[in-house]
C-alpha cells in the first residue's frame, strides 16, 4: 500500500515539473542561462594544462595558461632570493652559537640567577651582586614545614613562625 501511495505521489510531482515545461518555462530558462554563460565566456579564460577557468588578473597571456600553471618569473625569482637570504642567516647564526657553545661546560654546576642584576645567588638569602633580599620560604620552628610569605600561622600545624 505504501508503495502505491509513493508511485502516486512521484507520479503527480512528475506531470506538474512537465506542466510547468511544456508552459515555456524550460525554454526561457534556457535561453537565459545560454546568454548568461555567453556574458561570462569574454570574462574568463580555460587553462590548456589544467583546464580551470580564470579571471584575467590570473591569466598569463604570453604563456595561454593560468597563473598556477605558469608563475611569473620574476616573482618566483625574487621569492628565490628571499628564501636564500633566509637560508644563509640561519646558517650564520647557527654557526655562532655554536662557537658561543665552544666555552660552555656542561658540567658546571649552575645556581639561580637573580634576572635584575644576573648574578647567580647560590641559594643564598640575598643576593650578592645587588644586596636584593631574595623570597626564600620559611620553615616553621615547630614542624619545619614551608611556610608561605605573609603567612601568619603555620599551615602544617598551626603555630606562629
Amino acid at each position: 500500500m505504501a508503495w502505491s501511495l509513493l508511485g502516486r505521489a512521484g507520479g503527480g510531482l512528475t506531470s506538474a515539473a512537465d506542466g510547468l515545461a511544456g508552459a515555456g518555462w524550460g525554454p526561457a530558462r534556457d535561453k537565459a542561462f545560454e546568454r548568461a554563460i555567453g556574458n561570462a565566456q569574454g570574462h574568463f579564460n580555460r587553462c590548456a594544462r589544467c583546464t580551470h577557468y580564470v579571471c584575467g588578473r590570473c591569466w598569463h597571456a604570453a604563456q595561454g595558461l593560468c597563473l598556477n600553471c605558469a608563475p611569473d618569473t620574476a616573482a618566483e625569482a625574487m621569492a628565490a632570493q628571499q628564501r636564500g637570504l633566509n637560508d644563509v642567516a640561519s646558517q650564520r647564526a647557527c654557526a655562532v652559537g655554536q662557537q658561543a657553545g665552544q666555552g660552555y661546560d656542561p658540567n658546571t654546576p649552575r645556581q639561580p640567577v637573580y634576572p635584575q642584576c644576573r648574578t647567580e645567588t647560590r641559594g643564598a638569602a640575598f643576593c650578592s651582586g645587588c644586596g636584593y633580599h631574595l623570597a626564600q620560604s620559611t620553615a616553621c620552628t615547630s614542624c619545619s614545614a614551608v611556610v608561605p610569605d605573609g603567612a601568619t600561622f603555620c599551615p602544617g600545624c598551626g603555630t606562629r613562625p
